[in-house]
């Protein structure tokens, strides 16, 4: 019998500027590790693979947990960074398994726990739906989520036409809706005032 957790593959983006924080957010120390070691640990126990994708690669090697896999991001156009579209495109190249879950670095309130929960709701996609991820008031989630490996050639297509968007590439395709019992895990750090807010719950919890 075949786990689901053997049937999904993790890809880890890394690659954001880190404008708005000031500081590279990947880096963050969140209880005496780094945010994205954070992120790593909870796809390692989630996932038979776990990619962590990047142009500056390098730089976080020191810091991936045992079975984290190293991806040099091929940067675009002379570009200083690419947008997540293209870092899971490239990324995905590399997946075996029927399923990918997305993740950016930057998910301190993400745990196996709730992970292992989304699981469960991949056996209910239709096998006409190329993704299951949470939805907001302002569209899907993109970046904690499952997609099919099937789906690369449809997003490699969109990159060659100048496509750049997850929404707008959604937005193409049928995609099922994964529903969350507590959408902490969404939140991501982008300033140093969601830093702030996350340091603040830790010191009073």
């Amino acid at each position: 019998m075949v786990l689901i957790e053997d049937r999904v593959t993790a890809i880890v983006l890394a690659g954001g500027e880190s404008i708005r924080m000031g500081q590279d957010k990947a880096l963050l120390n969140l209880d005496g590790s780094t945010l994205l070691s954070h992120v790593c640990l909870v796809a390692n126990e989630c996932t038979a693979q776990t990619y962590v994708i990047s142009p500056w690669i390098e730089k976080y090697q020191n810091f991936l947990p045992h079975n984290c896999q190293p991806v040099k991001e091929q940067l675009l156009l002379n570009a200083p960074s690419n947008t997540p579209v293209i870092g899971f495109a490239q990324a995905l190249e590399l997946v075996k398994t029927e399923w990918v879950l997305l993740l950016a670095c930057d998910l301190p309130h993400l745990s196996s726990s709730q992970v292992k929960q989304w699981l469960l709701a991949l056996t209910t996609v239709l096998p006409t739906e190329i993704a299951c991820l949470p939805r907001s008031a302002k569209g899907w989630e993109p970046l904690c989520g499952f997609y099919r490996r099937g789906c690369l050639s449809s997003l490699q297509q969109y990159i060659s036409e100048g496509g750049r968007s997850f929404q707008s590439w959604l937005a193409k395709h049928s995609v099922r809706e994964l529903v969350l019992s507590d959408r902490r895990s969404l939140f991501n750090c982008n300033t140093p005032q969601d830093w702030a807010a996350i340091n603040s719950n830790q010191k009073s919890s």
